[in-house]
């Protein structure tokens, strides 16, 4: 006997998912229905709802709506808040090999456009890349050897895992593949964290090449995948108009940014981060690229050095701001308002007139109107005009999804204080 549930909506609740929305939530949902069909060809059905449903974790579903139009078919998890994460909008496709292949290969061929094979970039960004749940990130290290870095924070593509590892040996051939599925999310998915080297192990810390510049990623211990690929085309641009100024990097990181804009011709680099062990490491960096003595690191809290500069009257030709995400939820979004703010304003205090400013956002909750709002109130506060020179995003290795807003995550605005 073969069988098939579907996922019936409440009236209405079909309209973000036509615009191409990929999560159903449980408060969306009416009811399930089973449907059954015998080795006689017999047809059965019953109804269940969703609380109640026999419906399995893990299985395959349909979604329709409340008047039965077909919207997508996906996995079924009652464990998370999203009970399914759409996997295909064309019927009856089945999961297996083929599938995910041919979706990785989509991947894949968008990033050749843009990057070459020595490149380190984002190979799969999950639902922006219709693989919810699934990142994957493809370095390359100064030795021409391909890690990947894989992260499975649901269950929609835990189910698949390890089809996805054998398609992603066959298309990648990496030599090492290390897993980063140590999000606090997995819980919410009824997952346990879990990290390490899938198959042979290697030291973690490796080497890569950005923009020119030599950089120390640690794929154990790293921020979330190791090193933040998204801003690499945006410290390519901040490097353009660094030359013969003195920048303030601040939540440096790597040091990605202030590395960028010395190799450019920075007169003297100031790169700062409250955490010693990314302190350590941009020395590292620093080392590896020869920039002793244009780039110094410093550990501080980046809210109390900028207080203590605009009590000094220090001033800085440009100054860049790459803050972690203030808020991760629609309820801090008024808190972290008064942060961005803050930042932003002393450093629009600490521009010379025409300094470059260059700030960023990547929390997907901070939207692109409050960001933009942000920085005029700042301006008006700091009693500075400024103007916009550009406003830009991530990278194309992470593919902004129409109607889903989570996608558009990073916001980075060039700015010219006056």
């Amino acid at each position: 006997m073969s069988s098939c549930s579907r996922i019936i909506l409440k009236p209405r609740e079909e309209e973000n998912i036509k615009q191409g929305f990929p999560w159903v939530f449980d408060n969306e949902i009416s009811y399930v229905k089973k449907e059954a069909i015998s080795e006689g060809g017999q047809h059965s059905s019953s109804t269940e709802q969703f609380d109640q449903c026999t419906v399995t974790d893990g299985e395959v579903v349909e979604v329709l709506s409340k008047s039965g139009q077909y919207l997508g078919t996906g996995i079924i998890n009652k464990k998370s808040k999203i009970v399914v994460r759409l996997l295909s909008r064309n019927r009856g496709e089945v999961f297996d090999q083929a599938f995910f292949r041919n979706r990785i290969e989509e991947a894949m061929a968008i990033r050749y456009a843009y990057y070459s094979k020595h490149d380190s970039y984002r190979l799969v960004f999950d639902e922006a890349d219709f693989l919810p749940g699934l990142t994957v990130e493809r370095y390359c290290d100064t030795e021409g050897r391909v890690f990947l870095v894989v992260q499975f924070l649901a269950l929609c593509t835990e189910v698949f895992r390890d089809t996805i590892i054998k398609v992603l040996e066959d298309l990648c051939h990496p030599f090492g593949i290390y897993e980063r599925s140590d999000a606090s999310v997995r819980e919410k998915e009824g997952l346990e964290e879990k990290s390490g080297w899938i198959g042979a192990e290697h030291d973690p810390v490796i080497r890569i090449k950005e923009n020119g510049i030599i950089l120390q990623v640690d794929l154990e211990k790293g921020q979330k995948t190791g090193y933040f690929l998204d801003q690499k085309f945006n410290r390519h641009t901040a490097a353009m108009f660094a030359k013969g100024k003195r920048v303030l990097d601040t939540f440096t990181h790597t040091g990605a940014f202030a590395l960028n804009c010395a190799s450019a011709g920075a007169s003297e680099v100031t790169a700062v981060d409250i955490s010693e062990e990314a302190v350590a490491n941009v020395n590292v960096n620093i080392a590896l690229n020869g920039m002793e003595k244009k780039v110094t690191a410093v550990c501080a809290d980046v809210f109390d050095l900028l207080r203590s500069y605009e009590a000094e009257k220090r001033t800085f030709d440009m100054i860049i701001l790459d803050p972690p995400a203030f808020t991760k939820s629609a309820k801090q979004v008024q808190k972290a308002y008064g942060g961005y703010k803050e930042i932003n304003l002393r450093a629009m205090k600490l521009l010379e007139k025409g300094g470059i400013l260059i700030t960023c956002s990547c929390s997907h909750f901070f939207d692109y109107n409050t960001f933009y709002s942000m920085i005029q109130n700042a301006a008006n506060d700091a009693r500075r005009t400024v103007q916009i020179l550009e406003k830009r995003g991530a990278g194309p290795d992470h593919p902004v999804l129409a109607g889903y807003p989570k996608s558009e995550y990073l916001k980075c605005a060039i700015l010219r204080v006056l």
